[in-house]
């Protein structure tokens, strides 16, 4: 008996910037995971691989990633996916440029309060 089909998402990445990209209904590449149509089976799923595969003067390495509804929209089901929205780990730029200033501010908290609890008592 063949396993039942598990929604999908299509990805790949954007030609130019690199930046994982995600088939929206229109046809179009959204760097939004919660954009994405959600595929709900293999039919279509084929469809929308081919059509993406069709753009490579837009992007590069399309395929099809499990995903499932979200109160949002289409959420990523594997950790490699859910890391994927989140762009490039090494902080310089795009998605995670917030979180380096965040990361930035929380350090700087934890380095006032260390010389708080470190400086000495008169």
């Amino acid at each position: 008996m063949p396993r039942a089909f598990t929604p999908k998402v299509v990805t790949a990445n954007a030609l130019l910037e690199g930046d994982v990209v995600y088939l929206d209904a229109q046809g179009h590449w959204t760097r939004d995971h919660a954009m994405a149509t959600l595929i709900e089976d293999q039919a279509t799923a084929d469809i929308r691989l081919l059509e993406a595969a069709a753009q490579g003067h837009e992007i590069v390495g399309a395929y099809l990633a499990d995903a499932v509804a979200g109160p949002n929209g289409p959420e990523p089901v594997h950790f490699r996916e859910a890391f994927r929205t989140r762009g490039p780990s090494n902080y310089a730029h795009g998605k995670q440029a917030a979180l380096r200033a965040d990361h930035g501010k929380q350090a700087a908290l934890r380095a006032d309060h260390g010389k708080q609890v470190d400086a000495p008592v008169d």
